[in-house]
């Protein structure tokens, strides 16, 4: 199969059924792109009504409006899948937001509530209908993304970190009851990877309005990886979800894969005593 004129290295998902949340940009269009290289069927379902319905065609997927926060978008998105090809083997649940920063103290709440829709209700609805989907074709890998802000503290704002370390509790609780079922669910922990969510945040953080996804890029090479020089990209996020989706991981369930370039496993500002 070709995507925009590429032929896929290989066929690690061929013929598997795949709904990406978040699907229309981002680490949701690199893991869209790549399973579909690698021989998935995938519907993108996303918000971004003028960026999914062309990144869905250009990969030979489809795309429906999906608002995660309401469960029937979600019922729908899985529907899709079930009328389109049948099955769904793969529920990649990678839609979220950033949220109200700022003090505990000053939090506001409407703002917080609004993000767990999203960031923790969305994950519920995800989980919930691909699972309905998975126990009639008796095997499905969910796949949920949570964030180094789940791992460690002051990563993210109060609201963001609760919201991905609620989703690594509910991933690993699922996981034993869907099990039984065949049914993988799994995170992955991404730290630094310049998305379009990142480099708002850091946009915002820093006051600077013109940096781009290069900047934020190279900020975060050089205070937040073990690794010299490079920082995380949206593809490194793309091959985890890949290795996780396939049957390499088939024996692989109620795991966290983090990305972080070593980031959360040792401090990186410490380094100077090795050299």
């Amino acid at each position: 199969m070709e995507v925009n004129g590429h032929v896929g290295p290989g066929q690690r998902l061929k013929g598997k059924v795949a709904i990406i949340t978040g699907g229309a940009r981002g680490i949701g269009a690199a893991t869209a792109e790549l399973f579909a290289l690698n021989g998935a069927h995938v519907i993108i379902a996303d918000i971004l009504d003028e960026l999914g319905p062309p990144m869905a065609d250009s990969i030979g997927g489809r795309y429906i409006h999906c608002d995660v926060s309401q469960e029937s978008d979600v019922e729908s998105a899985v529907q899709l899948a079930l009328t389109w090809k049948g099955r769904l083997d793969i529920m990649f649940n990678n839609a979220g937001v950033m949220g109200p920063s700022g003090s505990i103290v000053n939090l506001n709440m409407d703002k917080m509530k609004d993000l767990l829709a999203v960031n923790v209700s969305g994950i519920v609805h995800g989980i919930k209908h691909a699972a309905r989907a998975m126990i009639k074709g008796k095997g499905g890998c969910i796949i949920c993304t949570s964030s180094s802000a789940a791992i460690m503290g002051g990563l993210g704002s109060h609201s963001y970190s609760l919201s991905k370390e609620a989703v690594l509790g509910l991933a690993r609780s699922t996981a034993c009851e869907l099990g039984v079922h065949g049914i993988r669910v799994n995170c992955i922990s991404p730290h630094g990877v310049p998305s379009e969510m990142l480099v708002s945040a850091y946009r915002k953080f820093l006051g600077k309005m013109d940096m781009g996804a290069e900047d934020v890029g190279r900020i975060v090479g050089e205070s937040g990886s073990l690794l010299r020089g490079r920082s995380g990209r949206m593809e490194d996020i793309a091959q985890a979800a890949l290795f996780l989706a396939s049957d390499d991981a088939g024996f692989i369930t109620a795991h966290n894969l983090v990305v972080d370039g070593g980031f959360t496993s040792a401090c990186s500002t410490m380094n100077f005593i090795y050299q």
